[in-house]
C-alpha cells in the first residue's frame, strides 16, 4: 500500500505538520517547496501570476482547474495534486502551452508568463478528446484572470490558438494515496468535516473558527489585512453543501457550490449564464461559492440581486442541527450585517423552480469587463400570461446602490399590472428609483450609479419578454479582451 501523505505538488509528496491554519498555498509552494516559478503579484486573486492547477485525485478522467494560489488556504488542497509551471515540461519537451508562447513571442518582461502558461495549459489539457481546438472566445475566457502589465495580449492569444500544433504532451499524474481528513491536515485548528453532523461538532469544538468554502474573498483578510485565522472550518468537502439538487417545488443549491458548477447548471438560462461569466475570472469561479457571495454581505456582490429577484430563501442551521428558513430579502440587516447567528451556517439556497421560467434580465456595470466587481448591478424578473402583455409579476433588485443588496418594491409596484414596455409606468418606476441614495465612492459616483440604474431598468423594461442576449459573443467581441 502506498504511503499516505497530505499533499502532492507536481509528483512530490509533502506533510503539512506545523503549518498555520491561515497559511496559503502560494506561501508553501514558494517558501517550503522552493517552486518559485509561481509568482506573487497582487495577493488578492486579481493578477493571476500565482496560477496553479489542481486535480481532484478521485477523478477517473483527470480534469484540471486553474486556481489562485495566493488566496487558496493551504489545508484546503489537502488530498489533492497541485501542478506548478515547473512540472509542465518533462525536461526534454515543452508543454504545448509553453512551446506556443515561445513560438508566438508571448512573453515580455516575463513576470506574468508562468500564470498565463498555467491558464492556457488548463484549457489545453481539458480540451483533449474534443474534436475542435479551443476558439478565441475560450482562450480569452481562460486567461481572463491573468494580467499582463506590458499589455501583450495579442501574442498570448495567438499562442493559445496555436497550442494544438505542438502535440499532446500529457501532465504526469501521481498515483500516491493521499489522505485529506481533518486529523491529518497538519493543524489541530483547521477542520475539514465530511458531513454536516461533523461540521456541527466542529463548530462546537472550535467556537471562534471562521467558516470557509472557497475563500476567494475571505482570504483577503489574511493576505491584505494580515489577519491570522487561528481556527478555521472548511466546508468544501461536505457533499450535502457542494451539490445541486431539486425537489417538486425548488431548485436547491448547496452553499459551497462553486460558480463553475453554477455555470454548468444554468447554461440553458442565458441571463444567468451570462452573469456568471462576468463574475471575476476563471480561477475565482473554480473556487468561489454561492454561499460565500451571500454571507460576506458585500453591497456589490453579483449574485444577491439575481437571487432577490428569484424570491430565494436561505436555509440556516445551527451547531445543534436546528434549521430555519429565511427570505433572502430579510437576511441583510446593514452594511456587512446579516441575520446569521454566531452559531449558524448557511446550508442551502432554495429557489422556486417556476421563477426560472420567467423572463430574466441581469446587468452588471464595472470598470473592467472581467475580473472586476460591479459598480452597479441590476436584476429584473418579469412574468406574464401568454395571452396578455401585462406584467403580472415584477421583481427588481439592485447591488451597489446602498449598504446592502436591495429588492425595490416601489419600483415593482410602478410596473406591475401595466403593459410591458409602457413608457408611463417606466417613468413612474424611474421616479421611484430616485428614493435611493446610492453609494458615492472611488468606484463610482452616486450620480453615475443612479443614471446607470435608471438606464438599465429602461433597457430591461423595453426588452420585455424577449430572450436576453448573452453579454458578449465571439461575433461581436473584436479585441475586447483587456482592451
Amino acid at each position: 500500500m502506498a504511503k499516505s501523505v497530505n499533499i502532492l505538488i507536481n509528483n512530490t509528496s509533502y506533510e503539512l505538520e506545523g503549518q498555520a491554519a491561515h497559511a496559503t498555498l502560494l506561501q508553501f509552494v514558494r517558501q517550503q517547496a522552493g517552486l518559485t516559478g509561481t509568482k506573487e503579484g497582487c495577493a488578492s486573486g486579481d493578477c493571476g501570476a500565482c496560477t496553479v492547477l489542481v486535480r481532484e485525485t478521485e477523478s477517473a478522467s483527470p480534469t484540471f482547474r486553474s486556481i489562485n494560489a495566493c488566496i487558496t488556504p493551504l489545508h484546503a488542497v489537502t488530498g489533492k495534486q497541485i501542478f506548478t509551471v515547473e512540472h509542465l515540461s518533462d525536461g526534454d519537451t515543452l508543454h504545448p502551452a509553453q512551446a506556443a508562447m515561445v513560438a508566438c513571442h508571448g512573453s515580455q518582461c516575463g513576470y506574468c508568463t508562468p500564470g498565463f502558461v498555467m491558464s492556457l495549459a488548463a484549457l489545453h489539457e481539458n480540451a483533449k478528446g474534443h474534436d475542435e481546438p479551443p476558439l478565441r472566445e475560450a482562450i480569452c475566457e481562460a486567461i481572463s484572470g491573468n494580467l499582463c502589465r506590458c499589455t501583450g495580449y495579442r501574442p498570448i492569444i495567438e499562442a493559445g490558438l496555436k497550442m494544438p500544433q505542438f502535440g499532446e504532451h500529457a501532465l504526469e499524474v501521481g498515483n500516491i494515496e493521499l489522505s485529506n481528513t481533518a486529523s491529518e491536515a497538519g493543524h489541530a485548528s483547521y477542520a475539514r468535516p465530511r458531513s454536516e453532523h461533523e461540521l456541527q461538532a466542529a463548530m462546537r469544538a472550535l467556537p471562534n473558527a471562521v467558516l470557509v468554502a472557497g475563500g476567494t474573498d475571505l482570504w483577503l483578510e489574511v493576505t491584505q489585512r494580515y489577519t491570522p485565522f487561528e481556527q478555521v472550518i472548511d466546508l468544501s468537502e461536505i457533499p450535502s453543501l457542494t451539490c445541486i439538487t431539486e425537489n417538486e417545488d425548488n431548485l436547491v443549491l448547496g452553499a459551497a457550490v462553486r460558480y463553475a458548477q453554477l455555470e454548468t447548471r444554468f447554461k440553458s438560462i442565458p441571463a444567468i449564464h451570462a452573469l456568471l461569466s462576468r463574475i471575476a475570472s476563471r480561477q475565482i469561479r473554480n473556487r468561489g461559492t454561492i454561499g460565500g457571495n451571500i454571507v460576506n454581505a458585500s453591497p456589490i456582490a453579483d449574485l444577491p440581486p439575481l437571487l432577490l429577484c428569484l424570491d430565494a430563501e436561505l436555509e440556516l442551521i445551527d451547531d445543534e442541527g436546528q434549521a430555519r428558513r429565511i427570505a433572502l430579502e430579510d437576511f441583510y440587516q446593514g452594511y456587512k450585517q446579516t441575520a446569521l447567528a454566531e452559531n449558524e451556517y448557511l446550508a442551502r439556497i432554495h429557489i422556486p423552480k417556476t421563477q426560472l421560467d420567467d423572463t430574466l434580465h441581469c446587468f452588471k456595470i464595472s470598470k473592467r469587463f472581467e475580473d472586476d466587481i460591479s459598480s452597479v448591478m441590476l436584476a429584473v424578473r418579469i412574468a406574464s400570461s401568454t395571452e396578455s402583455d401585462k406584467a403580472d409579476t415584477v421583481r427588481v433588485a439592485v447591488g451597489g446602490m446602498a449598504a446592502t443588496p436591495l429588492r425595490l418594491p416601489q419600483v415593482e409596484a410602478a410596473l406591475k399590472g401595466t403593459d410591458i414596455g409602457n413608457p408611463d409606468s417606466l417613468a413612474r418606476a424611474k421616479e421611484a428609483l430616485q428614493s435611493l441614495q446610492p453609494l458615492d465612492d472611488v468606484r463610482a459616483s452616486a450620480a453615475y450609479r443612479m443614471a446607470m440604474a435608471q438606464a438599465l431598468l429602461e433597457k430591461a423594461w423595453r426588452a420585455g419578454r424577449a430572450t436576453p442576449l448573452s453579454i458578449w459573443s465571439p461575433e461581436t467581441e473584436g479585441d475586447r479582451h483587456h482592451a
